[in-house]
């Protein structure tokens, strides 16, 4: 196959494994932590208008959606890239991140949260799914 055209495929392959990742986690979080009494967690304007009920254990979930699709999308894509594997897998942290980054404008969290996730989520989950295929 043309590296070109299976580095693109192993992208695509790679936000799409990532997305279903960060989204499977965060369906399930409400059954393992359960959001605080009268938060609404169905709509945009729900979940903003009750953020200020939730504790720091409400946001493990998010953290870890995001840590983890990043990782996996990261991880795929460095696996079937042709080539260029750290560069496509940074790629897919930096796609992630702008999608955190738009996540914060559209939901504001609280600035620990945003600092720990925007730091710590992305592009270094990206790097060590890199490292792992890299060896």
């Amino acid at each position: 196959m043309n590296p070109i055209l299976r580095n693109i495929l192993a992208v695509i392959a790679g936000v799409v494994v990532g997305g279903a990742v960060n989204m499977g986690l965060v369906m399930i979080s409400g059954h393992i932590i359960p959001p605080p009494e009268g938060a609404d967690n169905t709509t945009m304007e729900g979940l903003k208008a009750s953020l200020h009920l939730f504790q720091p254990k409400h946001f493990l979930f998010p953290f870890l959606a995001h840590a983890l699709g990043t990782f996996f999308g990261a991880l795929i894509t460095a696996l079937f890239a042709a080539n260029r594997k750290t560069m496509l897998a940074l790629l897919i942290g930096v796609v992630f991140l702008v999608g955190g980054i738009a996540n914060i404008v559209m939901l504001p969290s609280p600035l620990w949260f945003t600092l720990v996730d925007l730091v710590g989520a992305y592009i270094p989950m990206a790097y060590l799914a890199s490292r792992l295929v890299r060896k």
